[in-house]
This record gives structure tokens, C-alpha cells and sequence, in this order.
């Protein structure tokens, strides 16, 4: 097998229609861009034929892992598991509904080539294309004008499910990655600038799925995540 530069995590939990379509777009897409890839399916003990449909991928591609979970591991949980077992120098992930377009892999893969440690994608960058409902854009904005204000993030937005790492560089951080839920994502990029690891963000296109699990009460889980990580970064390690 060719040698590994780029490993795609892709999470999984009940959404086997999604990952049908993910899987051939993303093969066509990283033969294009990266020089040696595997891609990892993080199934989170799913119970609706996800975990079927990634074992026979894993089958008939010897470049696509499947990591099942018997149970739920949490999302964030399941990222990081998948982190660890990853074997490329460049490691990204992307949620299995696409709505980020692929496109933005060259994007994100570039900037780890260039010397980033860390790359997110950004729904709130001038330059950004997004289409979404009202009410979740104001919750996207509210929720990362806070993180800016209250943990000092430098970044727009923290919780867009397209991201990109320096393996060297991630694999010191998630340890100290304490949420293994949605929260995952805000820790993770927080404790990566506080460590002055260099972190940017690029501008996606961004199109609303219809699959997302977050739901309100995970909003203000997070919110209070926010002010947890405040005090652990500034009083009880401050």
C-alpha cells in the first residue's frame, strides 16, 4: 500500500443514508488531493445498518478502516479514539453529511503542508457561503461570540465540523480534551492556542444537513462547558 499522508476520520452514528453518498465522494476526492490516504469510519454504535455499510466498505477498500463501538461513545470520545489509531502525518475530519463542501479539503490539507498546526473550517468569515436556518445562525453566533469572549479564542468559529491537524501536534492535546461530546471541538481548538500551537481557519461553503443530532438541550450543555473551561484554564490551573 502506498504510504499514508492524509487520514479522514469520518464519525458515524445512525446515518447510513449519509454515509452511502460520503464514501464515494470522498475516495474521488482524496485520490485528487492527498498522496496516500485511509480513511476511518469512527461508528458510534450505531443501530440502524450504519456499521454494516462501514464494515463492507472497510472490506472491499483496503484503504478504509472501520472502529465500531458496541456503545455509545460520544462523539468527541469516538473523534479522539480514532485520532490515536490514525496513521497519516495530516489528519482531518468532516461530518458524514457533507455539508462542508469537499471542495475545502485541498484547502485545509494545504495549510497543515504549510506549517499550520491546526485548521478549522468557518461558517463566519466574511468570505464564507452559508445556507442554514435563521435560528441556528443566531445560536452559531452567540455561541462563538462567547467562546471569543469568555475563553479568549482568537478563532470565528469553533464548532464546524471540518477540521484538519498536524498529527505531531494533536496527539499532546487530546489527553487534556476532557468533553466527549460536541463540546469536543471548542476544548480542543482553545487548549491548542493557549498552548501557542498555530491555528487558523479557512472560509467553507457550508449547505444545512438535515441529519444533525444537535439538539437544545446540547447548546446548553456547551454554554456551560464554556464556563467550566474558564475556570479550569484561569482559577484551578490559572
Amino acid at each position: 500500500m502506498q504510504g499514508i499522508e492524509v487520514s479522514v476520520i469520518i464519525p458515524l452514528y445512525n446515518d447510513r443514508l449519509a454515509l452511502q453518498r460520503a464514501m464515494p465522494a470522498s475516495i474521488q476526492t482524496l485520490e485528487q488531493v492527498a498522496h496516500g490516504f485511509e480513511i476511518l469510519i469512527a461508528e458510534d454504535g450505531s443501530t440502524d445498518g450504519s456499521a454494516d455499510l462501514a464494515r463492507e466498505w472497510a472490506v472491499k477498500d483496503p484503504r478504509v478502516r472501520h472502529l465500531h463501538a458496541d456503545r455509545r461513545l460520544g462523539r468527541g470520545t469516538a473523534l479522539s479514539r480514532a485520532c490515536v489509531q490514525a496513521q497519516g502525518e495530516i489528519l482531518c475530519y468532516y461530518d458524514v453529511d457533507l455539508a462542508t463542501d469537499l471542495a475545502h479539503l485541498a484547502d485545509v490539507i494545504g495549510a497543515i503542508r504549510a506549517g499550520y498546526d491546526i485548521v478549522t473550517g468557518s461558517r463566519l468569515l466574511p468570505q464564507s457561503d452559508v445556507v442554514r436556518s435563521g435560528g441556528r445562525e443566531v445560536a452559531s453566533r452567540g455561541y462563538n461570540f462567547l467562546v471569543r469572549i469568555v475563553l479568549g479564542s482568537r478563532l470565528y468559529d469553533h464548532q464546524c465540523g471540518f477540521k484538519a491537524f498536524r498529527r505531531e501536534s494533536l496527539l499532546p492535546l487530546l489527553p487534556k480534551v476532557r468533553d466527549g461530546h460536541w463540546f469536543w471541538d471548542t476544548e480542543l481548538l482553545v487548549l491548542a492556542q493557549h498552548k501557542g500551537l498555530r491555528v487558523g481557519e479557512v472560509p467553507v461553503h457550508w449547505h444545512e444537513g438535515c441529519g444533525t443530532t444537535v439538539r437544545k438541550n446540547d447548546i446548553t450543555a456547551m454554554g456551560t462547558a464554556v464556563l467550566r473551561l474558564w475556570w479550569r484554564l484561569h482559577v484551578a490551573e490559572g
